[in-house]
């Protein structure tokens, strides 16, 4: 009895410590194996020969938006544009690419006819399509106003004059052997769609399916039987975040966090369930049998602004998933379903209706969770100040090759789907462009590596953008375009060298001399 009690002290003291140790482990080394660890290595290691080459149907191309280079519509973008103009509300936030709420950042620098023109694209795009055929392009992905169809509530047939603009552009991209791919919403729609009816306004009104079927009808009819690659929806939950949180986009609503905006990623997924059965119909009804449809993801390379801290990780992974996975596993199953929240919904005819993945991709975004402020939600750094060999564009944006390569692989491994790139390029107005071509070079870099060493099924590669242009609410600041745009000598367009290096990746594939030049770089 007198030994026992001191062996029971002891063992209480060991399982103390066992305990403590145990506490010190989980502290020291937990954030090595929970959540998505930040990388230090920019590109993927290639081993192969030179020249890296790609197969002869490839498609290369470029890719731009309605509202970006047409003269004005009757949008709600259009709108936007205007009352900006009128209330002088042209301010920006603290930092590059950061809009601020209900602004477009310096609209009131540019006079109202550059304002109205754009790019100037309605005037020029037989000549635009010819130097990107010249450039050996074979493709061009641009999109369809809604509003110039559809200009006026209540119509029941598509404006004319908005069809033969459409016919006259696809008509115009096969003369120049350009094959159309052909986005039916990137961001604008019809003014009076967001007209209150029963309360609800553009996505939410009952009758926002039955508006958005004639429209997808329309297209069909004027277009149909020239296009066989089809974009539905252009990144729905940049759409989203930006309209209904941010509130820098159109309906410029600022909604109390993400179960608040759950059923307008729902009605967005019912249109393009519709807008695919109606391709795939029409396309069979007509014996076009090699049509292809699906949506595109904004995607990020999403990692923990501090790799030691488990919170930073693990938010990191929700974060992707929310973004960028959620909206194409719901195209999969058939179910939507927001991540860390309860709702969850069956959508009728969205099961396997995506014939491909199209991604867009632009870096690596760095994401932090304050553990005093939890319910505030995660905060997203564009780059990191504190990493003086990190390259950046001029709206901040990390560029990380390598996270292009593990989205690509992400992708393939989750839905076994020929892939499509969208979009993919870089702000950078500073002459001779070296970021663009080190940008272009790398990222083509990393799409023949998934391809070649780990087989990905890649069968595009669409850069953002053609031309500078009108970014959103960023104006038109930002310079995305292979050819830059003198918007004070009547939209003269000039090639950039990213022009002719993407022009000799095509004829040549990436040589051994162009990646010692750009790759160095990174």
């Amino acid at each position: 009895m007198t030994d026992a009690a001191p062996r029971a002290r002891k063992r209480i003291v060991l399982l103390v410590l066992a305990g403590l140790s145990a506490v010190v482990a989980v502290v020291l080394f937990t954030p090595w194996f929970i959540g998505v660890q930040r990388q230090s290595q920019v590109v993927s290691a290639v081993d192969a020969p030179y020249p890296l080459t790609f197969p002869d149907d490839f498609a290369f191309g470029v890719a731009v938006a309605a509202q970006h280079v047409e003269h004005q519509q009757p949008s709600d973008w259009t709108a936007f544009e205007k009352r900006v103009i009128a209330e002088g509300l042209t301010g920006t936030g603290d930092k590059p690419g950061q809009a601020k709420p209900g602004h477009i950042h310096d609209l009131d620098k540019y006079p109202e006819e550059v304002r109205r023109k754009k790019v100037d694209f309605d005037s020029r795009f037989a000549d635009d399509f010819a130097e990107l055929a010249a450039l050996g392009l074979n493709s061009y992905r641009f999109s369809i106003s809604w509003a110039r169809l559809f200009p006026r509530p209540g119509m029941t047939a598509p404006d004319p004059a908005g069809v033969d603009f459409y016919r006259q552009v696809v008509g115009a991209l096969k003369v120049h052997g350009l094959t159309p791919h052909v986005t039916l919403f990137h961001f604008s729609s019809p003014a009076w769609f967001w007209d209150e009816v029963d309360g609800k306004r553009g996505w939410e009104r009952a009758d926002a399916m039955q508006h958005w079927g004639q429209f997808v009808d329309a297209v069909i009819e004027a277009i149909g039987g020239e296009v066989t690659d089809w974009c539905t929806l252009n990144e729905p939950m940049v759409f989203v975040f930006n309209g209904y949180l941010e509130g820098v986009f159109p309906p410029l609503e600022q909604r109390a966090g993400p179960p608040a905006v759950a059923h307008v990623v729902h009605r967005l997924l019912e249109a393009h369930a519709i807008a695919y059965a109606k391709l795939h119909a029409a396309a069979n009804a007509r014996g076009q049998a090699n049509i292809r449809v699906g949506i595109t993801q904004h995607t990020r390379a999403f990692e923990p602004w501090r790799n030691w801290a488990p919170l930073d990780r693990i938010a990191a992974g929700f974060v992707r998933q929310a973004f960028i996975w959620d909206v194409l596993d719901a195209i999969e199953s058939g179910t939507y379903t927001m991540t860390d929240t309860d709702y969850r919904a069956e959508i009728e005819g969205l099961k396997g209706s995506q014939d491909y993945v199209g991604i867009n991709y632009y870096g690596r975004f760095y994401v932090e969770m304050d553990a005093t402020n939890m319910a505030a939600g995660p905060i997203i750094h564009s780059h990191d100040p504190r990493d003086p060999d990190e390259l950046e564009s001029d709206l901040d944006w990390a560029i990380f090759p390598k996270g292009f390569a593990d989205v690509l692989l992400e992708a393939h491994r989750r839905y076994a789907k020929p892939i499509l790139i969208l979009e993919n390029g870089l702000a950078d107005a500073q002459a001779g462009d070296t970021r663009r071509q080190i940008f272009i070079v790398s990222h083509l870099r990393e799409i023949w590596h998934v391809m070649n060493a780990h087989g990905v099924d890649i069968d595009g590669y669409f850069h953002w953008s053609h031309l500078d242009n009108f970014e959103w609410a960023e104006g038109f600041g930002p310079r995305f375009g292979l050819f830059a745009v003198d918007y004070a000598r009547d939209f003269a367009r000039t090639a950039r060298p990213s022009a002719q290096l993407y022009q000799r990746i095509i004829e040549d594939g990436i040589t051994e001399e162009m990646w010692q030049a750009y790759g160095s770089k990174l």
